[in-house]
């Protein structure tokens, strides 16, 4: 009812930042390739980092 106040997982906010990051990555790709390609290795850490907290749980 109150999910305003329900804190967000680890999980949860690596994924918010994955998706970020590869918005502005797409968003440099028609621009500047190699922000574009920065951006992207950036997000490809932040996946990994999911994957560990996954294995982690399982």
């Amino acid at each position: 009812m109150f999910s305003i106040f329900k804190k967000k997982s680890p999980k949860d906010k690596l994924s918010k930042q994955y998706k970020k990051l590869m918005e502005e990555s797409h968003r440099l790709s028609t621009t500047n390739r190699k922000a574009s390609d920065l951006k992207r290795m950036e997000a490809e850490e932040v996946l990994k980092k999911i994957e560990d907290l996954e294995k982690d749980n399982s």
